[in-house]
């Protein structure tokens, strides 16, 4: 599945860097602590996260990340979007909780109806 496709059946904001939602999404990842994610998280994932700023972009890019996706209707700030913008990873959003996007993206990866 592509970053685009889920955006679209997920009905997600593109918030930044638009010119990879070509990327392949192999799976998720959920975690708000940065030194967990660069730990943990893997090639292709969909990042679920709070938070906001630019490091968040920085990682993203370390662990080749398919996207980063905000809940709870929050926006990136601007050195985020900026910096997405410039290395080309989506940075995304949802007025979902983490517990309910989690669940449609496990649905949608996994072809669970």
């Amino acid at each position: 599945m592509k970053v685009s496709e889920l955006t679209k059946d997920l009905n997600l904001v593109v918030f930044s860097g638009s010119k990879g939602l070509i990327r392949n999404i192999t799976g998720g990842y959920i975690s708000d602590l940065l030194s967990d994610v660069l730990e943990n998280a893997s090639h292709g994932k969909v990042w679920i996260t709070l938070q906001t700023h630019a490091n968040i972009v920085d990682i993203a890019v370390r662990k080749e990340l398919a996207c980063i996706l905000l809940v709870s209707s929050l926006t990136p700030e601007q050195t985020a979007i900026d910096l997405s913008n410039k290395v080309n990873i989506p940075v995304l959003g949802t007025s979902m909780s983490t517990f309910e996007i989690a669940g449609l993206l496990y649905q949608k990866i996994k072809g669970v109806q």
